[in-house]
């Protein structure tokens, strides 16, 4: 499929839900929560607002009996909120355990995370990855499987160090270590084929914390299969050093076709809010053309012409409005999250960018008439001047979508209409 002139590598279409991995589908963002699994109301809220935020898929962790007999009532929870967010459960160490002890839990579960790096050691480990398929298959649930380099398998990746050892051109440590992360996503998709799992429900993933890694593991894993795949950097970090390792390492992958779904593995700034990781993730999807999520602000980064801050509050008080007004904007206005504002700083670039905006303020640089020519569909319909620019503006914005996207949806439905009478 082409986007945005890129081509998407194809892979198989995995239903999680009623959201859909791979094939034709959207790349879809994924999120996972960080409160105790155990504590329903909480988790339930912070899945809501992940979900509010724009996560399509949402993954908690499931690590011990009070967590696994907590996961129902999550998804009591969420329904009765109006969140029909497919959930996925994360399994480490005892998911064969949990997931037959507690048959709620895997019947109410979207998906399973499995990751065959810790799924058992030596003989029990075929026995209770085996066990986590069969439940799979019984309650008809697809898998991620997911290879991270800080679980490798320890028995694959010490046996193919010794192979390397043993070869007649031996290769460094890294080069081998990525390798085994392939190998085990694959042999491991192919052993749960094997034990009845349909192929059309496994997705993968071989997630690494170097870029370069990262880049060079998703290629070869992307020619060797055509299993969905889920993208992330794991352990990205924090602020601005995980954002841009995360931007650098998808980017590069979602240009060449390779990605059917991304989650940003951010740490949170103390007390920082969870959701910013889905904003990344629209962000970076958005900004490549591949798909919308909400409006856009464009604005000047300010310089020696723009002294007064206004324009960069008007800029952040307007992107932060048209973000929380997306939960409601979504299904009342289709069409309003490829809408471009401008809120730009002074005469140079202002009323060009603003003209080229479905919306846009040029306001008054230094030395520069205190007014400000607002531009709608690249026409001026207004100058604005006085204390209420801001509110003024912003007013402006909530007209225009209100016209604009309200009189498709009106025309949209009228149309649909239109089409049920004539075929009845």
């Amino acid at each position: 499929m082409s986007l945005n002139g890129l081509v998407r590598r194809r892979s198989r279409q995995v239903r999680v839900g009623h959201a859909v991995i791979g094939g034709d589908a959207p790349i879809l963002v994924q999120s996972m929560t960080n409160t105790d699994t155990a504590d329903a109301e909480g988790t339930a809220r912070q899945v809501f607002d992940l979900a509010q935020a724009g996560s399509e898929i949402v993954r908690v962790t499931v690590n011990s009996a009070e967590a696994a007999a907590a996961v129902p009532a999550i998804r009591s929870k969420l329904d009765a909120m109006g969140c029909n967010v497919p959930l996925v459960g994360d399994f480490h160490f005892n998911g064969h355990r949990l997931l037959t002890q507690y048959p709620e839990c895997a019947a109410v579960l979207d998906k399973y995370r499995i990751n065959p790096g810790n799924v058992g050691k030596g003989s029990k480990r075929d026995e209770q990855f085996a066990t986590m398929i069969e439940m799979a298959c019984k309650y008809g649930k697809p898998v991620r499987i997911g290879v991270n380099w800080g679980s490798l398998d320890p028995e694959l990746a010490a046996r193919m160090m010794d192979e390397n050892a043993r070869s007649s051109a031996p290769v460094d440590a890294t080069q081998v270590t990525r390798e085994a992360l392939i190998v085990s996503a694959i042999e491991s998709a192919r052993q749960a084929e094997r034990w009845g799992l349909p192929g059309d429900r496994i997705v993968l993933s071989a997630k690494v914390s170097g870029v370069q890694d990262l880049i060079w593991v998703y290629r070869n894993l992307a020619a060797r299969c055509d299993y969905p795949l889920h993208l992330g950097l794991t352990e990205a970090g924090m602020g601005s050093k995980g954002i841009v390792a995360s931007t650098a390492a998808l980017s590069v992958l979602l240009q060449e076709g390779i990605g059917d779904t991304i989650r940003i593995s951010l740490t949170p700034e103390p007390g920082g809010d969870r959701t910013r990781e889905v904003v990344v993730a629209q962000e970076i999807l958005q900004t490549m053309g591949l798909r919308s999520f909400a409006p856009m602000v464009i604005a000047c980064p300010g310089c020696g012409r723009t002294t007064s801050t206004f324009f960069q509050d008007l800029a952040a008080r307007i992107q932060s409005y048209l973000r929380a007004q997306m939960p409601v904007w979504r299904d009342a206005y289709p069409g309003v999250e490829d809408m471009h504002v401008a809120v730009m700083g002074c005469v140079v670039n202002g009323p060009g960018e603003s003209k080229h905006a479905n919306i846009g303020i040029s306001l008054p640089g230094s030395g520069e008439s205190p007014v400000a020519p607002v531009y709608v569909d690249g026409r001026k319909t207004v100058t604005l001047k006085g204390e209420r620019i801001a509110e003024e503006f912003q007013a402006i914005v909530e007209q225009y979508v209100r016209d604009r996207f309200g009189a498709r949806a009106q025309s949209e439905t009228h149309e649909s209409s239109s089409r049920a009478h004539a075929g009845a």
